[in-house]
């Protein structure tokens, strides 16, 4: 017998998604949904503690030759006790919407906590920016932050990067970039729900379709946009689907942490599971009850707070060993 997706859901998930509007996930009219996000997060900023002891400051990296400078939002605490770890973080949104100072409460809290120094990559967005844009962008940020280490009091040597659903997608291609072209060296890579997957073809693919969670329907357009017409074909590069990639060896070490009802979970499960055998030392958590970003829309559920804290000690030991 087949169980449907709501029953799986607990009753503090149900009531959670039951606040979250419809409209929030409609990928038909993306500009609209960018304006939708910047009322979600003005409200998360009203109700969110403020975080002492952080200077943020924006920077601009060069671009790719022809491409635009890239913005990198640097988050340094106060009392460094230079050089720190470094830590690049790559923000979600489906490929098409978010912004690196959406998360300025996050990444403000991971600076203090892990006593580092937190860079936020502003990358260009699809449809406008479509492959390899976004990719670029992310490469051009860390290629400066790594350049600039020393100044901004970052030990050069222990630099990790990461980042959630779309971001986590970017960090995964981020990686295999880097080994590619042979110029940063990366510690980790912290892989939060990855989108990793244009092809959507997992079982979680298709059974995720409620409307109030990352679903297929979202997903197929997240990967259009970003794709374009290469989306069905046999030209799509592991730089923009991580998935594609035949050869996962000489990563970085991966922390890949996913919810089991989560659309992406049969993907990061499967992509594990290649890095292990491509010998990269890989650490899966795949957390029951769980769906895509319910850790941030019910942060005090204990699942949540259990998530939290495996997350955080996943990046204390990249950073720190």
């Amino acid at each position: 017998m087949t169980v449907e997706y709501e029953d799986r859901l607990d009753e503090q998930s149900k009531a959670a998604l039951e606040t979250m509007p419809e409209e929030a996930l409609d990928l038909s009219d993306i500009p609209r949904l960018r304006n939708i996000l910047d009322v979600l997060v003005d409200a998360k900023f009203a109700d969110a503690p403020e975080v002492p002891g952080v200077d943020v400051k924006n920077h601009w990296a060069p671009g790719a030759p022809g491409d635009p400078d890239v913005m990198v939002r640097v988050y340094t605490p106060s009392d460094l006790d230079a050089p720190v770890p470094g830590f690049y973080w790559i923000h979600g949104g489906g490929m098409v919407i978010g912004y690196a100072s959406m998360e300025d409460p996050a990444s403000k809290a991971t600076a203090v906590e892990m006593a580092c120094v937190v860079a936020s990559v502003e990358y260009r967005l699809a449809p406008e920016h479509p492959h390899p844009a976004p990719i670029e962008d992310c490469y051009a940020g860390l290629k400066w932050f790594t350049e600039n280490a020393e100044s901004l009091g970052v030990d050069r040597e222990r630099i990790a990067i990461g980042g959630g659903s779309a971001g986590g997608g970017l960090a995964a291609a981020l990686a295999l970039l880097a080994r590619d072209r042979g110029e940063i060296d990366i510690i980790s890579q912290q892989l939060i729900y990855p989108m990793l997957d244009h092809r959507s073809i997992t079982p979680a693919s298709h059974y995720v379709q409620h409307p109030k969670v990352w679903n297929r329907k979202c997903n197929i357009a997240g990967w259009t946009a970003l794709l374009g017409e290469s989306k069905d074909t046999d030209d799509v590069s592991p730089y923009a689907s991580p998935a594609l990639a035949e050869d996962l060896s000489g990563l970085p070490p991966a922390f890949i942490i996913v919810g089991e009802l989560d659309l992406f979970v049969d993907e990061d499960v499967d992509y594990a599971m290649r890095l292990i055998q491509a010998g990269v030392s890989t650490e899966l958590h795949v957390f029951p009850g769980a769906f895509h970003g319910s850790e941030l829309m019910m942060p005090t559920a204990e699942t949540s707070r259990r998530w939290k804290a495996v997350q955080a000690d996943g990046l204390r030991r990249a950073l720190y060993g």
